[in-house]
């Protein structure tokens, strides 16, 4: 037999971590449904078959839902609320039986036909969001087509042996099933990083290539497989020179993670002893034992959308009364920033009625949706005061673009408070505002905005998308999509003199707070607080506590003088591999 040839594929960092082993190759079972008549008397039988294959697929949701949310959190399993929510598609339902009693086909063939219908319409839409729903409908589709016709589901948590999963893509209840003992990895040909695959990937702690396009046309079950979920790489027969440098690779980083989670307890300071805020980013309460656990000392960003989204009724008072509380007692004497509501964009409410925009992500949402509903937004404001009592709680406003939205979110939340003192409900007269600074508006008017907020913190996933005018959900384009660029960090230094004059700190909530290769430079260009995922916390601890102010100001000094974000994020990585020689980037 001739040995077969090393070759490498690059694609997406989907989750950290090095692994090697048997690829797998995944396929979608694809059904042939035969085009086969029916009478008038079998129709009431095949409406009561489909009405049956419908309860069977939502029962089988639910019980992933309900493990999902138990194991990884609920987080994770409201990803399957959408799945719900298709099943339970009244307009769809309506369209399968009356196409059903109209053309006296088998319900299979039907239902089939109108799924692929609904696909293509989903596929065609401007909206980015609504097209990435695809993935719920084929998800669905599937299992009530596989229940029609009494088909055994290929599970991925009954693999007998370890293995590296290789996929076109893995549908969220596909990647849930996985079991982690037997999947040491994957590699998906679509997907970008905040796909739901990279989410679970992270979750699971299984390093994750995606989106490399070819690998299911490239690689065969039984072949050896490299995985570099670090640097997006995927090698595939490599050889035994190659195996020996990964494996060493795979213990250096192993050694390397371990050791950062013996940081957990020490304080966040530069050798000079210059306290710098390191706290976790939430969606919620049950992040928290993760945020505990990586030694985060407070919450710099606890999204609220989580309430709102994938239910039919909006959140009372008393509900995000208990769960704030909830979380200030367990941080405290930490602080717990909370953002107020910001749906839109990439987000949106099922219960109310938003209008289709051409541009979502700069149309009505965030601050501008709150500001035009303010009973749901003070609904929310009160809640977070009432549990202002139980710990360190501040409010934050996301997507402040000038100072008459700050001042008109200040009065509702003057009013909020008039109305707990009418209430003769305690808070905290005395709790902190601060805005997020994402738009470029604020970034270059930071200076009127720091008088009148007690702190920023900088949201760098939309400032980059705004300045930079890429679409950060767009794969196509995504090679603009620059933190290390001159002009983002420009507005970074901008901002943070600016509330440092006013005598605020600045934090950052986005993901470049987690980028380790910024640290350096953000850390030398004053910024006070990072705030970032749990799991890369440990790592920017180690960078913070390996070097000295006057050396970081000297590196960001450096950095703000270059002319590409190459050169930036080249510079940044030579000089991060100097103050930490064994890191793993």
């Amino acid at each position: 037999m001739t040995k077969k040839k090393e070759f490498i594929l690059k694609g997406i960092p989907a989750a950290p971590g090095i692994t090697s082993g048997k690829a797998f190759l995944f396929g979608r079972e694809q059904h042939a449904i035969p085009r086969i008549s029916i009478k008038e008397e079998e129709i009431q039988n095949e409406i009561r078959r489909f009405k049956d294959a419908l309860i069977h697929t939502k029962n089988e949701i639910l019980d992933i839902k309900k493990r999902i949310s138990e194991e990884m959190g609920i987080e994770h399993g409201q990803i399957f609320s959408a799945h719900l929510l298709v099943i339970e598609d009244s307009m769809l339902i309506e369209e399968v039986v009356s196409k059903l009693k109209k053309e006296k086909l088998s319900i299979e063939y039907i239902f089939q036909d109108v799924l692929r219908r609904y696909i293509k319409v989903f596929s065609e839409m401007d909206d980015e969001y609504l097209r990435e729903r695809i993935s719920d409908i084929n998800d669905v589709g599937r299992r009530i087509l596989r229940n029609l016709i009494g088909a055994k589901e290929d599970i991925l948590s009954d693999l007998k042996e370890k293995v590296i999963v290789i996929a076109y893509d893995l549908s969220p209840s596909e990647t849930a099933t996985m079991h982690k003992k037997n999947v040491i990895g994957f590699v998906t040909d679509i997907g970008g990083r905040t796909s739901h695959t990279a989410i679970m990937a992270k979750s699971l702690e299984i390093p994750a290539v995606v989106g490399l396009e070819i690998v299911t046309k490239k690689v065969e079950s039984g072949d050896i497989v490299i995985v570099d979920g670090t640097h997006g790489i995927v090698i595939v027969n490599p050889s035994p020179k190659t195996l020996k440098k990964y494996e060493a690779d795979r213990e250096r980083f192993v050694a390397f993670e371990r050791h950062l989670l013996e940081l957990k307890d020490l304080p966040c300071v530069t050798l000079d002893g210059r306290k710098i805020g390191l706290s976790a980013n939430i969606e919620v309460p049950e992040d928290l034992p993760s945020v505990i656990a990586h030694g985060a000392e407070g919450i710099g960003l606890y999204r609220t959308e989580y309430f709102y989204m994938n239910r039919k009724d909006l959140p009372t008072e008393d509900e995000q009364f208990k769960a704030y509380s909830a979380v200030a007692k367990r941080v405290k004497p930490h602080y717990v920033i909370i953002r107020t509501l910001d749906l839109g964009g990439d987000k949106f409410l099922s219960q109310l009625e938003v209008p289709h925009e051409m541009n979502p992500f700069m149309g009505w949402r965030a601050i501008r949706f709150c500001l035009a509903r303010p009973d749901i937004f003070k609904t929310q404001l009160r809640a977070i005061l009432r549990a202002s009592t139980h710990g360190n709680l501040k409010v934050m406003y996301p997507m402040i673009s000038g100072l008459d939205e700050l001042r008109q979110a200040n009065a509702i939340l003057d009013e909020a408070k008039k109305e707990l003192k009418k209430r003769a409900l305690p808070f905290n007269e005395d709790i902190e505002v601060g805005a997020m600074i994402e738009v470029p508006s604020a970034a270059l008017t930071s200076d009127i905005l720091a008088k009148e907020v007690d702190f920023f913190s900088i949201g760098t996933n939309d400032l980059i998308q705004y300045s930079l005018a890429v679409d950060r959900v767009n794969e196509k384009i995504a090679y603009l999509y620059e933190p290390a660029h001159p002009a983002v960090l420009r507005l970074i230094e901008n901002i943070i003199e600016n509330g440092h004059k006013a005598g605020i700190g600045v934090g950052m909530c986005g993901e470049m707070a987690g980028d380790m290769t910024m640290t350096l430079i953000l850390l030398g260009l004053g910024l006070d607080e990072f705030s970032t995922s749990p799991i890369t916390i440990p790592e920017i601890k180690r960078i913070i506590r390996s070097v000295n102010m006057e050396q970081a100001r000297e590196i960001a000094k450096k950095a703000i003088t270059l002319t590409t974000g190459k050169e930036v994020a080249d510079y940044a990585k030579k000089r991060l591999r100097e103050v930490v020689s064994d890191i793993v980037i």
